[in-house]
């Protein structure tokens, strides 16, 4: 079964169109959605409009998704997290504001695979540090586990043997095959604002039949996303760290 992971699209219209145009949805088994559908970009509507049209096989909510439906309040999040939340929920429709609402809580089971938005134990939490990937491995319930939240592509292994990380390489498609004796913990970075120091999107393919895993980026109008961020007045920040990838 073929898979296609989009995580973290952040309201980045260009640079989701860009994905698909890259990976149809069609020619893959199952559409996964990993969280924070909106956020940060100027193009709420749309991208929520896009992804309802996919009818993902699953999708989980993330944090931006849930201050921006109005279900949860902004606090934690820095100055332009916040102005970006709240502006998007009042950007947002009723009827799209409630679809982000809806939207089921990680952890998830889905076929061979679990899913989460930020770790199997807190939906919120970031993994970062290694003993934080370590304790998320040991408390998952699948072999391969997709998450996303940081906006970095990175893998993590776990087995008797030992612990070690899995570095996305900067080339288009960085291929891993996974080893049946291990458990994994991987993110397939972010479609609409990586901050790996890669400004291209990205997304993930993981193949359960080859036991293999791919990251990809592809190139997207990074310009036409910046300008509609400032014209909505959306800090200025938010547009320039597209071009970074931080």
């Amino acid at each position: 079964m073929r898979y296609l992971l989009l995580s973290d699209i952040h309201a980045n219209l260009e640079a989701l169109d860009a994905v698909l145009r890259a990976a149809p949805p069609e020619d893959f088994d199952a559409l996964v959605v990993l969280g924070d559908i909106v956020g940060y970009g100027a193009d709420p509507n749309a991208v929520v409009d896009r992804v309802r049209e996919l009818e993902p096989d699953i999708i989980i909510r993330g944090n931006h998704d849930k201050v921006s439906s109005g279900i949860e309040p902004a606090e934690g999040f820095n100055q332009a997290a916040r102005f970006a939340a709240l502006w998007t929920h009042d950007t947002l429709t009723p009827d799209r504001r409630a679809y982000l609402g809806r939207l089921p809580t990680g952890p998830v089971d889905f076929g061979e695979i679990e899913i989460c938005h930020g770790s199997p134990d807190d939906e919120d939490e970031y993994i970062f540090e290694p003993v934080d990937a370590v304790e998320a491995l040991r408390g998952t319930s699948k072999p391969v586990c997709f998450f996303g939240h940081t906006h970095v592509a990175i893998g993590y292994w776990l087995s008797q043997e030992g612990f070690d990380l899995i570095v996305n390489e900067s080339a288009p498609t960085t291929e891993v095959l996974l080893d049946p004796s291990r458990r994994y913990l991987i993110n397939p970075g972010s479609v609409g604002q990586p901050r790996d120091g890669d400004p291209r999107a990205a997304f993930g393919v993981y193949d359960s039949e080859r036991a293999a895993f791919a990251w990809h980026r592809v190139p997207y109008d990074i310009e036409a996303a910046q300008e509609k961020i400032r014209k909505a007045g959306l800090p200025e920040g938010l547009a320039k760290r597209l071009a970074l990838g931080k």
